[in-house]
């Protein structure tokens, strides 16, 4: 399988493809690569990103799953650079009030964190909540932080939902 490693402000990642669509990003580093025009376009938007040129991916991403994991994970993409949404919007948005857990559960199972910003999902009243990514919450904070999203001077959010799931 394809993979290609980088080093990140939020520590070394490596990304994985397969059939020219990318399945998974883990932190650590590995020592053999082998790249594909996919993966080198992966790491231009990642770097693009962390360098604040990149507002919104642009991949082929194929992280599995099932349907409403799936249907989850595209909502997620569809939050905007800089905004977030909580638990119990994208479970009202799926249709099931009551699933914000599932959306948590389905949050903590992306295999493809930043690329699917799970890390713009927080827990109702704009707490961090969890995050599956290494270093956990000093991690998702970091994301945020550098998205220009401040957890502790919140700013009124003016959007509109427009999740599609």
């Amino acid at each position: 399988m394809p993979q290609i490693s980088i080093n990140s402000p939020v520590g070394a990642l490596t990304i994985f493809e397969f059939d020219d669509q990318i399945v998974s990003l883990d932190w650590g580093f590995v020592e053999e690569m082998e790249t594909s025009p996919v993966l080198d376009e992966a790491k231009a938007q990642i770097n693009a990103y962390f360098a604040k040129k990149l507002h919104r991916f642009d991949l082929p991403l194929a992280p599995g799953g099932t349907a409403f994991q799936a249907a989850v994970w595209a909502a997620i993409r569809d939050i905007p650079l800089g905004q977030t949404a909580t638990y119990q919007e994208l479970a009202r948005a799926a249709g099931s009030p009551k699933g914000f857990r599932a959306v948590g559960m389905a949050c903590g199972k992306n295999p493809i964190p930043i690329l699917i910003p799970c890390h713009r999902v927080l827990a109702t009243g704009g707490k961090p909540g969890g995050y599956s990514g290494d270093g956990g919450l000093e991690t998702k904070e970091m994301l945020l932080k550098l998205e220009g999203i401040d957890l502790y001077h919140p700013v009124k959010d003016q959007r509109q939902d427009t999740f599609n799931l």
